[in-house]
């Protein structure tokens, strides 16, 4: 169904599209009746769930952060199956993020630029969005980012104002400092500014503490990050974020500036889960992202290394059976 209806959404600006898909969303959540329905079409049967970081996931399959950016649809979400959806990525305060247009797709690459820019309603949103009854079985992350007006030097207090917020709602919380979309953020990946950063972050956590890494590190750097994050005991990483890189791309929109996600992320992204399970011998917990296209995909991050994998840019293309296709259920 998804195959014959996506060439019309196509048709739309992908921000609008985007958005009248959250209002659907946010729709069928809010209806038991309907969610009931929508939740029974996509039940796992064979589903296995799995322990990660102390908390009991009904699957390995999770949405990315970026998808429900400001916790408006994430009821409705959760009736298409997934193990835990994240929120996110939240800043303290407001913010519009980057001009328009700021999301591209390249259909011909499976893929998407995005350069949005942490666009956010705030904190205080998001908490009355997340309040109230939670879908069964359902772990719900919350992704941290900074304000675009935030001077990195200050940048803890920000993650510290909003850990304080999320520690009481969230199952566990992501340091996001690998967007390549708010100018400087990734410099806090560099040791002396990580290590600086979670010797502050990790004591307030009341809630397993992630940190979310990017694709473009290269190995010195990578394990640089992880002898920090390792240091500071956090409880696991998320690899990766989008990616500057450009691989050859056939798209219009190839030269797009911003961070690529889909398919030609995927071997990236699967690289950094790999090293990552090697140099920490299995002990850090890793959720994979990016590339995730099909079932192969998430087996092949499995495989790699992976506890859990989420999806983003592979729900755009192929739609809510690719939910159902990874988990086994048709």
């Amino acid at each position: 169904m998804y195959s014959r209806l996506r060439p019309w959404l196509f048709r739309v600006d992908p921000e609008r599209a985007h958005a009248a898909t959250i209002r659907l969303l946010q729709l069928i959540g809010a209806f038991p009746p309907i969610a009931a329905i929508v939740r029974r079409a996509f039940s796992a049967q064979k589903a296995e769930s799995v322990e990660v970081f102390g908390l009991g996931f009904a699957n390995h399959l999770g949405l990315a952060a970026g998808y429900d950016k400001d916790g408006s649809a994430w009821r409705g979400l959760a009736c298409l199956g997934f193990g835990h959806i994240e929120i996110g990525t939240i800043t303290p305060q407001p913010q519009s993020g980057n001009p328009k247009p700021r999301l591209f797709r390249l259909p011909e690459d499976q893929a998407l630029v995005n350069r949005m820019g942490f666009p956010s309603r705030g904190a205080e949103f998001v908490l009355k969005r997340l309040h109230g009854m939670k879908p069964t079985q359902l772990i719900l992350g919350v992704n941290l980012g900074i304000n675009k007006t935030t001077p990195l030097e200050k940048a803890a207090d920000d993650y510290r104002y909003l850990i304080d917020k999320f520690n009481p709602i969230a199952d566990y919380l992501v340091i996001n400092v690998s967007s390549p979309n708010t100018p400087g953020l990734r410099q806090l990946q560099g040791a002396i500014s990580l290590d600086n950063l979670l010797k502050e972050l990790a004591p307030l956590r009341k809630r397993p503490l992630l940190v979310k890494l990017s694709p473009d590190l290269n190995e010195q750097e990578l394990d640089q990050a992880l002898a920090v994050i390792i240091d500071n005991k956090i409880d696991g990483v998320i690899a990766t974020n989008t990616t500057l890189s450009r691989p050859v791309l056939q798209s219009r929109h190839a030269s797009e500036s911003g961070g690529l996600s889909g398919a030609p992320l995927a071997a990236l992204s699967r690289k950094s889960v790999d090293h990552i399970y090697a140099r920490t011998q299995g002990k850090l917990p890793i959720i994979a992202a990016g590339g995730i296209m099909s079932p192969q995909d998430a087996d092949a991050a499995i495989n790699a290394g992976a506890s859990l994998v989420q999806v983003f840019t592979g729900l755009i293309y192929r739609g809510p059976g690719l939910i159902k296709e990874i988990l086994g259920t048709e």
